[in-house]
């Protein structure tokens, strides 16, 4: 296919067009970024300080925080600036840009969970094999599998994006990138395209979806006849998971399984999906590990001491 481009810049309709929830969600996002973020960043520097936090949970949590974090920085920033003027655009090259982060990294979450099931899955089902199979070689190799396998899925997603023609209008309904908006503003049939969109985005997250719930559902069946110590311990770690799984592949399954139309509840459920959540997943692995809580209290309390002397 011939690209004809005529389209430089994309114009954001946002994501209201009320100035009292423009700024309430301004507010909203504004407080998470501020507050939640340097949590997330002190959660890998107490994961990185602390040499009894070197077991492979806390190795895939510390990187969990910033793939997190890094994902943050794609849309929240530009979504704050843009609240301050009312015309919102966005170059082609940028948006393209915008696009590759945002696949590239949700992506590596994405399977970074599936690789924090197996690890979840062979502690607590094989413990005695469990120093040996997840040894630090392999959670290198895992961590390094995650990032390429983000690479080849958003690579893709731009692959296919730039090959369309754009030649106005240049409207997108919502408040940063993605595909399904994008695709509707192209100059062509785009029904090819979009079904190899939901193959490539929609499909491939269903399938870790429920691939994630069935290895908990595995370990949780295994364990049922443990001891009531190891078995609250299970429970609580898969509980914990099952919640990141869910606000995770939630969001991403209603957005990316379904052919590209416009629902009312879309640019509520990116905004959690893109900015909310994110940076709330961390810290609710955080709150529900007692480890990772008391070598957090003895940071702060090293650097009280430390600035009192």
């Amino acid at each position: 296919m011939e690209q004809n481009n005529t389209v430089t810049e994309f114009t954001f309709l946002g994501l209201t067009k009320s100035p009292e929830i423009q700024l309430l969600v301004f507010i909203l996002v504004f407080s998470f970024y501020i507050i939640i973020l340097p949590g997330n960043l002190f959660i890998i520097i107490t994961i990185r300080s602390d040499p009894t936090l070197t077991a492979p949970l806390y190795f895939f949590l510390g990187n969990l925080a910033f793939l997190d974090a890094s994902y943050s920085f794609i849309v929240a920033p530009k979504m704050l600036v843009d609240f301050m003027y009312k015309k919102k655009t966005i170059s082609y090259q940028g948006c393209i840009t915008q696009l590759f982060f945002l696949h590239f990294l949700g992506a590596g979450e994405m399977f970074l969970l599936v690789v924090m099931a197996f690890d979840r899955y062979i502690a607590i089902c094989q413990p005695l094999r469990y120093a040996t199979i997840m040894n630090r070689q392999v959670c290198y190799v895992l961590l390094l599998a995650l990032w390429v396998g983000g690479f080849a899925h958003s690579i893709v997603q731009v692959a296919l994006i730039v090959r369309l023609p754009f030649c106005g209008p240049n409207q997108l309904d919502n408040f940063f990138c993605d595909v399904p908006q994008i695709i509707k503003l192209a100059c062509t049939d785009t029904f090819v395209v979009d079904l190899l969109m939901v193959s490539n985005s929609g499909l491939l997250t269903l399938l870790c979806f429920l691939g994630l719930l069935t290895s908990y559902a595995v370990i949780l069946f295994r364990v049922r006849g443990s001891s009531s110590e190891g078995k609250n311990k299970a429970l609580s770690t898969c509980t914990t998971h099952v919640i990141i799984v869910f606000l995770m592949f939630g969001p991403a399954i209603f957005i990316y399984t379904r052919p590209f139309r416009t629902f009312p509840a879309d640019k509520v459920v990116a905004l959690f999906h893109t900015v909310i959540f994110p940076l709330l997943n961390p810290v609710i692995y955080t709150l529900r590990n007692q480890e990772v809580k008391a070598s957090m209290r003895k940071l702060v309390n090293r650097q009280v001491i430390c600035g009192g002397e």
